[in-house]
């Protein structure tokens, strides 16, 4: 199975589609894999060649002592495209891989061409909420929280049509290594980039949904806002709107970085 070696861990990645095709670089959110972005496979790697990854913590990717830090997992990133000898890439995350991308926008924008920041913020929620998930998890286990995450991931309506597609991100939530799960909700929780957001070097599509209760479209506006000449798009889904609106995300996706 293909591992990057970094200094302290190793990253499970995954390399898809044509092989002189430029690089996407996609980033799962807290508590998922890089399968979360199965949806998407087929409409980028018309155009891209995709490179998914485990972030720390998470699927295959080492779980190393927390708490981690968003500095510390968009590092990865970068020694994960230097392992792999990769000067240039696009960059599309979603939630906590959004916040790994604003971050390399504003301190790695050398090795980018234009990033994608789906269903993020700059900050998201209080110490209180992120140490009570913490607490929950490290006393009861993922299945502690899970059923709570995913009434926010997916709307009521998505849910009860595609019972399947919502049982299998369940699963992959309910199996998540609940210590690296904590050690990136410390991640997020100590997260505060609103004041670095204007220090963003690379052109940015901040991408919402509308029904999303964790990160909010105003949240998202806001990252446009203070993101120089970045772009704000919403579609019709809650927070894991890649899977939800499957069809618009990846048009407005691809539209964007192919443009």
């Amino acid at each position: 199975m293909p591992f990057a070696k970094l200094a302290d861990a190793q990253l499970y990645y995954e390399l898809s589609g044509p092989e002189h095709a430029p690089v996407l670089v996609l980033s799962n959110s807290l508590g998922t894999t890089h399968r979360m972005w199965d949806p998407q496979v087929a409409a980028f790697t018309r155009h891209f060649r995709l490179l998914r990854y485990d972030t720390r913590g998470h699927g295959q990717s080492s779980v190393t002592p927390g708490p981690y830090t968003i500095e510390k997992l968009s590092w990865d990133v970068v020694h994960l495209l230097d392992f792999l000898q990769l000067d240039r890439v696009h960059f599309c995350g979603l939630s906590m891989g959004g916040m790994i991308g604003m971050f390399l926008g504003a301190n790695a924008a050398d090795r980018l061409h234009k990033i994608v920041l789906c269903n993020t913020a700059a900050k998201i929620g209080t110490p209180e909420t992120w140490n009570a998930r913490i607490d929950a998890v490290q006393r009861g286990g993922m299945r502690a929280v899970a059923g709570a995450v995913i009434e926010r991931w997916l709307t009521p309506a998505y849910r009860a049509s595609h019972p399947a597609e919502t049982a299998a991100v369940l699963r992959m939530l309910e199996e998540a290594n609940s210590d690296g799960y904590v050690a990136c909700c410390a991640a997020v929780r100590d997260m505060d980039q609103r004041q670095t957001l204007q220090n963003v070097k690379v052109p940015a599509l901040v991408l919402a949904g509308t029904h999303d209760p964790a990160a909010l479209p105003a949240d998202g506006q806001f990252l446009a806002k203070y993101i120089p000449g970045a772009s704000y798009v919403e579609v019709n889904a809650a927070h894991l709107s890649n899977i939800e609106a499957q069809d618009d995300f990846n048009t407005r996706v691809v539209n964007f970085l192919a443009r």
